[in-house]
């Protein structure tokens, strides 16, 4: 009986030493509270602010909301942290960072490809190297921005497929924007047969492509002769349309239709490719000088090699 009764005392000490404690700690703990309410205002009012601060940055609302919850979240740990001070629990406070440490180091393993899309969307977010509605071609992709995402970019692609593309493939790859600059070069590869006057076969493509009315007025025609072909001289036609993927290749057919007709007018020879064999091992022998006798090589002669060779009977072998 007196092992229990002193058991008893001892939970009556106990608790009678925590009522002490806590009567103790009541200036601390308000004080602890006080603190953390101010915090919690505080957290709101910077929140806010950050939010209106970023929109100069950026206009993406998902990172907006994220930097304001980012925001608000920290300055509420750390209003915990400095009640937790007041109240003479720095052990829990330094068991909380520890344990915040390790957990993020453990999630960041664990997820590393998602947080590298949820960093890369953010900074794509930030720098805005495209908006919803440009033509862009990045990652092997080729199409026009429809949504962005902090994970992913969403596009519809020339032939209208919804494509996603995770954040970071976008962001470690060159971005092509089509739409950024006002105007586009297109250029038409063309060849002329070698008789041909190249000086008439220059004006006239030019003058094809004038008339269309299509280019930017400001900026001229150019035509380059490039090479000698294999059955042509090749040049290159080069004009500046608006920016655009539809413009772009509706100005490049016309120009080519274009072209084509005023050389059939003008008796100008766009060449099919022409080969030539060579059956010498060391160049210039023709066909029939390669060819048996018996096949046509024939030297007029009647001495016989001139005929092809009997037919056996394989029957009688």
């Amino acid at each position: 009986m007196n092992e229990i009764g002193n058991a008893f005392e001892n939970v009556g000490n106990k608790v009678v030493g925590w009522g002490k404690t806590f009567i103790e700690m009541l200036p601390n703990i308000a004080v602890a509270l006080l603190v953390f309410v101010l915090f919690w205002f505080l957290a709101k009012f910077v929140s806010r602010l950050v939010k209106k601060t970023s929109t100069r940055i950026t206009t993406h609302h998902a990172v907006v909301n994220l930097l304001g919850t980012l925001t608000r979240v920290t300055v509420l740990v750390a209003g915990l942290f400095v009640a937790l001070s007041l109240v003479q629990l720095d052990g829990t406070v330094t068991s909380l960072l520890a344990g915040v440490g390790i957990i993020g180091i453990a999630l960041g393993f664990a997820f590393q490809d998602i947080a590298a899309n949820f960093v890369s969307g953010v900074l794509l977010a930030i720098n805005r190297p495209f908006e919803v509605g440009d033509l862009i071609e990045s990652a092997d992709f080729k199409g026009r921005v429809e949504q962005i995402t902090l994970r992913w970019t969403q596009g519809r692609s020339l032939d209208g497929q919804v494509v996603f593309l995770p954040n970071k493939e976008v962001f470690e790859n060159p971005i092509t924007n089509y739409n950024r600059a006002p105007d586009r070069r297109v250029a038409v590869e063309i060849g002329v047969a070698y008789g041909d006057d190249l000086e008439k076969a220059e004006q006239i493509a030019l003058s094809a492509v004038e008339k269309l009315g299509i280019h930017k007025p400001e900026r001229p025609l150019e035509l380059f002769y490039t090479a000698f072909g294999d059955s042509s001289i090749n040049f290159v036609l080069r004009f500046w349309v608006e920016s655009s993927q539809h413009a772009w290749l509706a100005a490049r057919s016309a120009a080519i239709k274009a072209v084509k007709v005023a050389f059939d007018d003008a008796g100008i020879t766009i060449p099919f490719p022409i080969r030539t064999l060579d059956f010498g091992v060391v160049g210039g022998e023709p066909l029939r000088e390669a060819l048996p006798t018996w096949l046509g090589r024939g030297n007029g002669n009647g001495n016989g090699h001139d005929r092809a060779p009997e037919p056996r009977d394989v029957g009688a072998m």
